[in-house]
């Protein structure tokens, strides 16, 4: 194939999955979130990046063995810069998008700005769980007590450095899903059915490292879907792409998400 064929069979396929019509499915990442003031973790000005030591924090096993491991994620909980911030335009572009076509969004971030910028709850799925959640590590069977995040910081501020669950004594943390912990099996596979029914699978802001998260853009391929990946650094899942996209996200998604807008969905 020469370089103008090439070039043709890409410029066909771009207006292709442009003009795809059906179900739009969204995966999220911490990089759609870094406009609003979010710092994401593995990319040049990442929180790990910069901070490796802090990465421990995210792993399950070494935050059950070490209280002050523990102690520094509730610092850290408490001063998140999530509280503080808004939806950005690549946020509100996803929810204005809603209103024109079906779309589903899974999202790694545990920060709820899709819902705030106005996605419907039923529409987003929380992979990795919400900051928002605390919840008690004992098993159910055992405890099982789930509350307010915010009231358990009122009592680090009150001087529990590492407040223990109230009612079984046990080891609290956030309602999320950290290193060494399997995500939740009836998000995973409503997650699953979503990718296999897209039509259009827009990868935006993900390293696309954290499994099984990243593998639903293989699994949406296997099914049909065409997958746009909207990043500025390179994936592993690059080479399945119809196309990707390296400007900002809170310029190139609006844009996108207006022309995904324009195309009449099916029926």
């Amino acid at each position: 194939m020469n370089d103008a064929t090439h070039q043709a069979g890409t410029a066909d396929r771009r207006t292709d999955w442009r003009e795809r019509r059906g179900p739009i499915a969204v995966l999220t990442g911490a990089g759609i979130s870094t406009s609003s003031g979010i710092p994401d973790f593995r990319g040049p000005q990442g929180l790990w990046t910069q901070n490796p030591i802090a990465e421990l924090t995210a792993n399950y096993a070494d935050y059950l063995r070490d209280p002050e491991l523990r102690k520094r994620s509730w610092t850290a909980r408490r001063d998140n810069p999530a509280w503080r911030a808004e939806p950005n335009e690549g946020h509100r572009a996803l929810a204005e998008l809603e209103r024109h076509r079906s779309v589903r969004i899974l999202t790694q971030n545990i920060d709820g700005l899709h819902q705030r910028a106005g996605s419907s709850e039923r529409k987003v799925l929380e992979l990795h769980g919400n900051m928002f959640e605390a919840v008690c590590t004992r098993p159910p069977s055992r405890c099982g007590w789930t509350g307010t995040m915010r009231g358990v910081l009122d009592r680090v501020e009150a001087g529990e450095p590492d407040p223990p669950c109230e009612r079984c004594g046990g080891v609290l943390k956030a309602a999320t899903v950290m290193f060494g912990q399997n995500l939740d099996p009836e998000v995973l596979g409503l997650a699953g059915a979503i990718a296999r029914g897209a039509a259009l699978f827009l990868a935006v802001g993900s390293s696309l490292r954290v499994q099984p998260a990243a593998g639903l853009c293989e699994l949406a391929v296997m099914h049909g879907a065409d997958l746009v990946i909207v990043n500025d650094e390179p994936t592993r899942y690059d080479d399945l792409a119809a196309e990707l996209i390296r400007e900002p996200i809170s310029e190139s998604l609006p844009k996108l998400a207006a022309e995904l807008a324009a195309v009449a969905p099916i029926g």
